[in-house]
C-alpha cells in the first residue's frame, strides 16, 4: 500500500544527535553551530509488512530501546498557534543518559534549528527550563529501533497512545531549503511502498489530540 497524505548500523563518533541517531548516545554528543534537523513521519499501517521493506533495502534496524521525553514550550505560547521561529525544548532520558534539546521550526514543524547536549541532572535541568521561562506541555513515552539508509536515519517508534510511527531525517545546513529536503525524504520512503499514512504533526501534539479525544 503506498503512502497516503494524512494526519545500518551506528554511525559512531559523529559529533552530534538527531532524533533518530542511532543508539548508543553516549558516542554521539557533542557540541557545534546549530543545524537544521529535517524529518518527515508516517504512521504505520502494518509493521510486519514495514520491516520486512526495511530488511528488504538493507536498512538493519537496532534492537528496541525506551526514550522517556518531556516536551515544553514557551510560557504564553499554546497549542494552536504556530510554531514557526519559537523555541521550544526536550528532556530526553534513555538509559542512565539524560538530553537537553532545543528546536525552532523554520519552515514547519518539522524542519527544525536544533541544539542539543547531554546533562547529568534532569531534575535540575527541568527546574531549569522552568526560571527560563518555558512550561511543561506532554510527556512522550516511546519504544524506538533507528537504522540508517546512507544519510538518512530511519526511526520504528511505537507511542504510548499514539500508536506505531516511521520517521526518515536527515540533518542539512541552516541555510539549506528543509522543505526541499524533506520532499526529498517523502520521495525515498514513498517509492518503497509501504503500508503508511502522512502524518504532518510531531508527537507531542498527536499525543495531545488523542488525550483531547478520549
Amino acid at each position: 500500500m503506498p503512502v497516503t497524505d494524512g494526519v545500518a548500523a551506528g554511525r559512531r563518533g559523529r559529533l552530534r544527535l538527531s532524533s533518530c541517531t542511532v543508539h548508543p548516545l553516549s558516542t554521539q554528543v557533542g557540541t557545534g553551530a546549530p543545524r537544521q534537523e529535517v524529518e518527515v513521519k508516517y504512521q504505520v499501517l502494518d509493521t510486519a509488512a514495514v520491516l520486512s521493506t526495511l530488511a528488504a533495502r538493507g536498512v538493519e534496524l537496532s534492537a528496541p530501546f525506551g526514550q522517556d521525553d518531556q516536551a515544553y514550550a514557551p510560557v504564553g505560547w499554546d497549542y494552536g498557534q504556530s510554531k514557526i521561529d519559537v523555541p521550544f525544548a526536550r528532556l530526553r532520558t534513555e538509559g542512565a543518559v539524560h538530553l537537553f534539546t532545543v528546536k525552532k521550526p523554520l519552515t514547519n514543524d518539522m524542519a527544525c534549528l536544533e541544539c542539543q547536549s547531554e546533562v547529568s541532572d534532569r531534575d535540575q535541568m527541568h527546574e531549569a527550563l522552568l526560571a527560563m521561562g518555558f512550561r511543561p506541555t506532554v510527556r512522550i513515552l516511546k519504544t524506538r529501533r533507528t537504522g540508517m539508509f546512507g544519510d538518512i536515519s530511519v526511526c520504528l517508534d511505537e507511542v504510548r497512545g499514539a500508536g506505531t510511527f516511521l520517521e526518515a531525517e536527515r540533518i542539512i545546513d541552516a541555510d539549506q531549503s528543509g522543505e526541499a529536503a524533506q520532499r526529498h525524504l517523502d520521495q525515498r520512503i514513498q517509492s518503497w511502498d509501504m503500508p503508511l499514512r502522512r502524518a504532518v504533526d510531531t508527537y507531542d501534539s498527536l499525543i495531545r489530540a488523542a488525550l483531547l479525544d478520549r
